[in-house]
């Protein structure tokens, strides 16, 4: 193993334990991935959630700099093949090695550059916000799964995009309290924190569950190395919005709504027998 080899392999160790230390959820539903499938994840997930601390919670510092400095970081180590940074150099080896589309991390990195200054969204940037900062993403691990098959990549392209969409509007309504008191920001349009009604939240989970269901049909063609890890972050969203779905307005905008790890433990069983249901059909 050369000197590059133990720096690139001491990044992806880093990637890995930035995952299990952010989202045990997330680092859960990666481990019931095939093997194979994991470090890659990881390393995509790690690069998402730098991009993420630098605009949401960096406080101290000027943010504005920092991004910038993130994302010409960010190309640099694409195109020169190695990074310093170790969350960066794990993540061009796989942007490398994928060869993940560099319009999907031009869409992140523009999604991600919004929450330094914007508020407000119309119904088209809401949209464009969704497709960089969630669609994206999914897409980068959708070429991971279909690695070496553009074909199924293609055809599976449009429900990845849903799942990652219905994750991020997820994410939204459970954080609408954070999101619109801490960092001043509402994503739904035509929405107001202050005047948010059971009829404003009703209409949104509408578009979200029309989402799921979208969604499921894709993950029932992923490749078999990917179906059931990603089955169960499916499964696990889609009771938080349950939950979500159970509760008035007013509730939504007093406490951040979470699933207990008991709870998650349930939903990682349940999905295990629908799977071999589906299996047998």
């Amino acid at each position: 193993m050369t000197n590059l080899d133990l720096f690139t392999t001491i990044s992806k160790d880093c990637s890995r334990n930035t995952t299990k230390k952010y989202s045990t959820s997330f680092s859960s539903a990666i481990n019931l991935l095939h093997k194979d499938l994991h470090q890659p994840i990881y390393d995509i997930y790690g690069f998402v959630r730098l991009a993420d601390e630098i605009v949401d919670t960096f406080h101290d510092y000027n943010k504005g700099d920092l991004f910038k400095d993130f994302k010409n970081q960010t190309y640099n180590a694409i195109e020169q093949q190695f990074s310093l940074n170790p969350l960066l150099q794990a993540f061009q080896h796989t942007v490398n090695f994928y060869k993940l589309d560099i319009d999907l991390i031009d869409a992140f990195l523009y999604s991600m550059e919004l929450d330094l200054f914007k508020q407000q969204y119309s119904q088209a940037e809401y949209e464009k916000y969704i497709y960089g900062s969630a669609e994206v993403v999914g897409l980068m691990c959708l070429q991971v799964f279909c690695f070496g098959n553009k074909d199924q990549y293609l055809q599976l392209k449009p429900t990845a995009k849903k799942l990652g969409a219905a994750f991020q509007k997820v994410n939204f309504l459970r954080d609408i309290k954070a999101d619109s008191e801490g960092l001043g920001r509402m994503y739904f349009p035509n929405c107001d924190f202050h005047n948010f009604t059971q009829k404003d939240k009703a209409q949104i989970e509408i578009d979200i569950q029309k989402d799921f269901d979208d969604a499921l049909i894709g993950i029932l063609q992923l490749p078999l190395k990917a179906k059931f890890g990603v089955f169960v972050a499916y499964s696990y969203y889609l009771s938080l919005f349950n939950k979500i779905k159970q509760l008035d307005a007013k509730n939504v905008l007093q406490k951040r709504i979470r699933i207990s790890n008991f709870y998650k433990a349930v939903v990682v069983a349940k999905a295990w027998t629908q799977m071999k249901i589906i299996a047998k059909k």
